[in-house]
């Protein structure tokens, strides 16, 4: 199949978890036999009078990367403006695509999440073929459920659009496809569950090596409220009650990290939690492969690829059992988890941790085999190209796309 993968990240422009998902499923793609141009946009701040769109090939994908413009608009601006303008580029660079000198004709557009429902809609209709889109996460979600203020009730609107036009959809868990439907149901297309992947090769296996002084915690992830880093924080001190000297490593960035200080602070553990940024991929593994525990408490987590990451380090994890995280992870055999925003409840978990190497190794262990058996990309990429070969065989009638139904917003 021609496939057409339109993502607002991708490699070298990575923000998160996105950019990381489309990255390994189109070179999977590939892998597998199918022809793959990925659709994404340049860095923030590329200007298309200098810096046009760029045309390549990187790993036997085609990587077809628009230039922004106009390029003053940031997210610090105007969110949605910004959006508008790069959804605007990318359509205009996905229109162009040529191959031996007639214009390119996908098989399939597949989007990822709403901030290329512009493009991925104009695109699908102009080529006249199925919209796949897979759903990351929604608004509704990051903000417990609660839709408030114009930036979010329009990103609500745009994520309802997506959804609705889409002809199939694709979500990492159970929980996410619950979700939507909850959100944007009823009579979505069919919803198909599939899994964040994880290349094991990327990420060796470490047994921990025996304690000799304060145990090191480590959170790596987007520094968002969502994450529930501040709860990893307010733990610290009645971890250090049991295990004195215990320190917090942040590794990431975000919008919540002058906050996160500020709650160190607040907790009197400033001294013992260490913000270091943003880690390359050799960094990450030297701290996964030092570190007695992972620690992700999110309050909202469609996936968390993170912890699969952690687990093909051999990292031992505490998580939340929010989302997806609670599906990744099972409590007790892979891991340690605990319910969001419950700090005793994850204090008990750290400590669990600590308390017994010997077990916390056998968790490792577990976790391990478990990543190599269920959650390869080989096998999300074959799962997606079934959802691919449905939508092309169901019957579409041209232009006969569902309509956006008025319903109250979350929260209201």
């Amino acid at each position: 199949m021609k496939i057409l993968i339109v993502s607002w990240e991708y490699p070298p422009v990575v923000i998160g978890g996105l950019g990381r998902h489309v990255h390994h499923l189109a070179t999977e793609l590939v892998a597998a036999g199918h022809e793959v141009v990925v659709l994404s946009r340049r860095a923030t701040g590329t200007d298309p009078s200098s810096h046009p769109t760029t045309d390549e090939f990187a790993e036997g994908v085609r990587v077809v990367a628009a230039a922004q413009d106009p390029h003053e608009f940031t997210f610090g601006t105007d969110m949605m403006a910004w959006t508008m303008a790069m959804g605007h580029s990318m359509l205009r660079a996905g229109l162009s695509i040529k191959s031996r000198g007639r214009t390119w004709r996908p098989d399939i557009v597949h989007a990822h999440d709403w901030l290329v429902a512009h493009p991925a809609i104009a695109l699908a209709e102009f080529h006249d073929v199925p919209l796949v889109s897979t759903i990351h996460a929604t608004e509704a979600g990051r903000h417990s459920g609660w839709v408030s203020g114009a930036i979010s009730r329009q990103v609500h609107a745009v994520e309802s659009w997506l959804v609705r036009d889409s002809d199939s959809l694709i979500t990492c868990s159970a929980s996410m496809s619950d979700e939507i439907t909850t959100l944007f149901g009823p009579d979505l297309a069919e919803v198909r569950v599939i899994r964040n992947g994880i290349d094991t090769a990327g990420w060796p296996f470490a047994r921990r090596a025996k304690r000799t002084g304060p145990a090191e915690l480590l959170y790596f992830g987007r520094l968002e409220y969502e994450k529930g880093v501040h709860d990893a924080i307010a733990a610290l001190p009645r971890i250090r009650r049991a295990h004195p000297g215990t320190t917090l490593t942040i590794a990431g960035e975000g919008t919540q990290q002058d906050w996160l200080v500020a709650q160190a602070r607040k907790h009197k553990v400033l001294k013992a939690t260490n913000f270091i940024g943003h880690v390359d991929h050799s960094g990450l593994l030297t701290l996964l492969h030092r570190v007695a525990a992972v620690v992700l408490p999110s309050h909202y987590e469609p996936f968390g690829i993170v912890a699969l990451e952690a687990a093909a380090a051999g990292a031992p994890l505490v998580t939340s059992d929010v989302g997806g995280l609670g599906e990744a992870v099972i409590s007790g055999q892979t891991g340690m988890s605990c319910p969001p925003r419950d700090i005793a409840a994850l204090t008990a978990a750290v400590r669990a941790v600590l308390d017994d190497p010997a077990a916390t190794q056998q968790r490792a262990f577990a976790a391990r085999d478990r990543l190599t058996a269920e959650f390869s990309w080989q096998t999300v990429a074959s799962e997606t190209a079934q959802v691919y070969l449905a939508a092309k065989r169901r019957e579409r009638e041209p232009h006969a796309r569902r309509a956006v139904v008025e319903r109250p917003l979350p929260g209201r």
